[in-house]
């Protein structure tokens, strides 16, 4: 049985498949709304900062400008392989100008983890063929490190401009070029050629390539089409287009429009879709941020009037257990709250609507190879613990381990996709790419049900996940990357990696070790032996904050198979012991 999105949430027009993700964000022939209603894309939270919708524009052309210059690049000649850039940076107002300008010239962006480490950003340079690096004063360290890792030669490592406040005293190092730079040099600059794409070419080239932690080995490049993004933008308006027009003014005179919140990676898939393309295509602002920090957070809320909240599970619980420190500001003008990423408990949402009364809390569920939203809560049809119902253009397959379709409500298995906005594919893996893509449908490899609420409508719950990552602050951490990274210490023989509850971060990584015969007999001394290869060499969102157990055997199939789920029990077992000691 198929499921289909509810039409009543709107359906799926015609989507573009000969443009660049640039000529559709910024063009208003592509239905955007028109730049004169719409509020300034992005806005620096920190200082104000901002740029009107038209100065995007302008500040686009002249970026991609530049760009063909410094690289010698023309936007009808090459391959977009031949135009990759890697960017390791905090949010921005320019990072989404930066990334359409290098669309505008055909190119491809690699947006990296912020939080990565010298060895993981080295991997995504290389796995990317990156022509160049661009990075900002506050990563630049780790940036330089990695770029000497994978070869990279400082010429070819570029400043993305960051607020003032987050350099202090410190001056950007005059050696290396600046996005500002670029532009400047592109306003004297030839106008780029316009592109001549034929039917589809949108849909073949690749605009993102984000990676992804995927269930095994080092994070996979996910290859994400320019129709991919465009697809996306157009089916979350299209999800949400009643609600807003029985927002619209009645005078005629303005557009309705929203002040949200860009705190989440501009490199998750998540925030750059829903929040960085979405919204703007809307006529949206948002408020960019360029880390979480609760003072700069709730002051940001206060000042520019934010009405949505885009954030993910940990923040949600951080804010209920400060609400001291909450209650000292305004936060009266957010009426929506989205979360994503990870799930949200019932518990949570229940409790902060009792503190936030007036909040409408959606949820949504998406991956970096759906680009990005599968389903979402419609804000007439909210039910706390459900992620929500299809949003148009996709549709859904509930499937048994055996393979078999489910086609029956509250019944648990795999749930497979299909839409315009699955990706298309992972790069150089076609390992993986068979194991997740086959005849237009992906596996996402979360267990989930459909039920059929109050209202009629199908509701999707992600019940489990089959893929056995772990989400950390909304971050995924590959078990296998870390058990491989294990194995190579001394101390270790054999080793799994599992996921442990936490309050703050959702999930952490623990450690279950079967220690070596030549490792100490001193449980402490090896466990802070093993926590540490792991901090020297893996971000910190991976560190084995939930702790080292030791095992004699890892239990295992005839196959060679972890049981994990078993481990699990065994873990469950363990901490129920140690509670009651306690």
């Amino acid at each position: 049985m198929v499921f289909l999105p509810n039409k009543k949430f709107g359906e799926l027009g015609p989507i573009p498949d000969n443009i660049p993700i640039s000529e559709f964000m910024l063009n208003e022939k592509y239905g955007r709304v028109a730049h004169e209603h719409a509020r300034d894309p992005y806005t620096c939270g920190l200082t104000g900062q901002t740029y009107s919708s038209r100065q995007v524009v302008d500040r686009v052309d002249w970026i991609a400008r530049g760009l063909a210059k410094e690289f010698g690049w023309k936007a009808n000649q090459g391959s977009e392989w031949d135009k990759t850039l890697a960017v390791f940076s905090v949010n921005t107002i320019d990072s989404l100008p930066f990334f359409w300008a290098v669309h505008k010239l055909g190119g491809v962006v690699s947006p990296a983890n912020a939080a990565y480490s010298a060895p993981e950003l080295k991997h995504q340079i290389l796995d990317s063929g990156a022509k160049a690096l661009f990075t900002c004063v506050p990563l630049l360290s780790v940036a330089l490190e990695a770029a000497s890792l994978a070869g990279l030669p400082k010429s070819k490592i570029y400043l993305i401009d960051v607020p003032q406040p987050m350099l202090g005293n410190a001056q950007p190092p005059k050696e290396f070029k600046s996005v500002l730079d670029i532009l400047e040099s592109g306003k004297s600059l030839p106008p780029v050629d316009e592109f001549k794409w034929a039917p589809g070419e949108g849909a073949r080239r690749t605009a993102f390539l984000c990676y992804s932690s995927g269930t095994s080995g080092l994070p996979k490049g996910v290859m994400i089409s320019h129709r991919n993004v465009i697809a996306n933008t157009l089916q979350i308006k299209a999800f949400e287009k009643d609600h807003r027009d029985a927002a619209q003014p009645k005078d005629g005179r303005a557009v309705y429009s929203e002040i949200g919140l860009g705190l989440l990676p501009q490199s998750h898939i998540y925030a750059l879709v829903v929040i960085c393309h979405a919204g703007a295509y809307r006529g949206d602002q948002t408020i960019v941020l360029p880390k979480f920090e609760m003072g700069s957070y709730l002051a940001a809320i206060q000042n520019f009037k934010i009405t949505g909240l885009f954030l993910v599970p940990p923040i949600i619980i951080n804010m209920l257990r400060n609400q001291d420190v909450c209650s000292k500001y305004d936060l009266s003008s957010v009426t929506s709250l989205f979360t994503g990423a990870a799930p949200l408990g019932m518990e949570t949402a229940e409790q902060f609507q009792k503190v936030y009364p007036n909040v409408a809390i959606r949820q949504g569920y998406g991956l970096t190879e759906t680009c990005t939203v599968v389903c979402s809560t419609h804000p007439t049809d909210i039910i706390f613990g459900s992620s929500g119902c299809l949003v148009p253009g996709f549709e859904a397959r509930i499937m048994s381990a055996e393979g078999q379709e489910i086609t029956s409500y509250d019944t648990p298995g795999e749930l497979v996709v299909k839409s315009p906005s699955v990706v298309l594919g992972y790069l150089n893996n076609d390992k993986a790419n068979k194991e997740t893509f086959e005849d237009g449908w992906m596996r996402t490899g979360d267990e989930a049900v459909v039920r059929r609420g109050p209202k009629g409508t199908e509701h999707i719950y992600i019940v489990d996940r089959i893929k056995e990552l772990i989400k950390v602050k909304g971050l995924q951490v590959a078990p296998a990357e870390l058990e491989a990274h294990l194995l190579a210490h001394p101390d270790v023989a054999d080793c799994t990696v599992i996921a442990i509850p936490d309050d703050a971060a959702g999930e952490v990584p623990k450690a279950i070790v079967v220690k070596s015969p030549s490792a100490s007999s001193d449980d402490a001394a090896v466990t802070q032996a093993i926590k540490k290869h792991v901090e020297d060499h893996k971000a910190r969102h991976k560190w084995l904050k939930g702790g080292v157990r030791f095992v004699d055997a890892i239990p295992k199939s005839p196959s060679g198979k972890i049981l994990r789920r078993l481990i699990r029990d065994q873990e469950k077992e363990a901490r129920r012991k140690a509670g009651a000691k306690l």
